[in-house]
């Protein structure tokens, strides 16, 4: 069993509430737009780090950070992708692959509008977890975390960080 703290777009804005709300967790997942390895770091001394790029990182994070990342957790199946779209409106770079082997759980970010998603047609659960951070237009900054037990994944939480400023 596992225990996931998920956020995306902080644009290199750090909250200590980051710390508080993901020690608790076995891993930190960020869905891109990092905005700077010192913030990458800094999220990887809490928990250890999955992330992928995001459009706004440049090439050092880049150099760390694919643009897709797909892995095992658990027994779930992850794809992230900063720029992925969600069900029924699939970015095209990722679209075939959604159809083609679907993942159980797709990540994705950009939007900065908190999504939770179930796409029945490929059965896969889509989690956009908003923004973290306080560029962009959002109105609330939120981070989620849930849990993945061997094949499920359940127990999730979406926390509000307050208004953006």
């Amino acid at each position: 069993m596992k225990r996931i703290g998920l956020l995306s777009d902080t644009h290199n804005y750090w909250d200590d509430r980051y710390e508080k709300y993901f020690k608790d967790c076995d891993e930190i997942w960020h869905a891109g737009d990092i905005g700077s390895l010192e913030l990458a770091q800094r999220l990887a001394a809490i928990r250890p780090l999955r992330a992928v790029h995001g459009n706004i990182d440049g090439y050092d994070i880049r150099q760390f950070y694919s643009e897709i990342y797909r892995f095992k957790c658990e027994e779930v199946d992850v794809l992230i992708k900063h720029i992925g779209g969600y069900p029924g409106n699939y970015d095209a770079s990722i679209r075939g692959m959604m159809f083609a082997r679907p993942p159980k759980l797709f990540i994705s970010g950009h939007s900065h509008i908190l999504k939770v998603l179930y796409d029945k047609t490929i059965k896969c659960l889509h989690i956009n977890p908003g923004a973290a951070g306080i560029s962009g237009f959002h109105k609330v900054r939120t981070l989620v975390r849930f849990t993945i037990d061997g094949s499920d994944i359940k127990d999730l939480e979406v926390i509000e960080l307050g208004e953006r400023r």
